[in-house]
């Protein structure tokens, strides 16, 4: 199994993710946990962060075991910004995982991530 992670730093309302180090934050994450890679993206929902999101989702189209995990806002907000996009990217929604890392530390996000990660490859055991 791969997982490709993107991880967002927008500076929106109350600057959501001002209590992470997104400059060492993927380092920790892929030092710790088993992800294929991680990329920050100053706005994922701006056109740059959509294009990039695109060519993530349509690289993964073709390999059924690649997961892609989106680290931003709220879960409700990143489904309808990113509605068309998933849906033209054809990616299998049930590989893709939204998680809302606002107003978390490094170590914060490390845990959730790791508690995801866990649950991707173990999908009984969290269910």
């Amino acid at each position: 199994m791969k997982i490709k992670t993107l991880l967002c730093n927008c500076k929106g309302l109350a600057d959501p993710f001002k209590t992470s180090d997104m400059n060492t934050l993927p380092f920790e994450l892929e030092s710790e946990l088993d992800l294929t890679y991680v990329a920050v993206h100053p706005q994922l929902c701006a056109p740059g962060g959509q294009e990039m999101m695109a060519d993530v989702l349509e690289s993964a189209e073709e390999e059924p075991d690649t997961y892609v995990l989106v680290c931003a806002c709220a879960v409700d907000a990143q489904k309808k910004l990113f509605k068309k996009l998933i849906r033209k990217s054809g990616f299998d929604e049930n590989h893709l995982a939204l998680m809302d890392i606002r107003g978390e530390t490094n170590d914060g996000i490390l845990e959730r991530v790791r508690v995801k990660v866990e649950s991707l490859a173990n999908p009984r055991k969290h269910h």
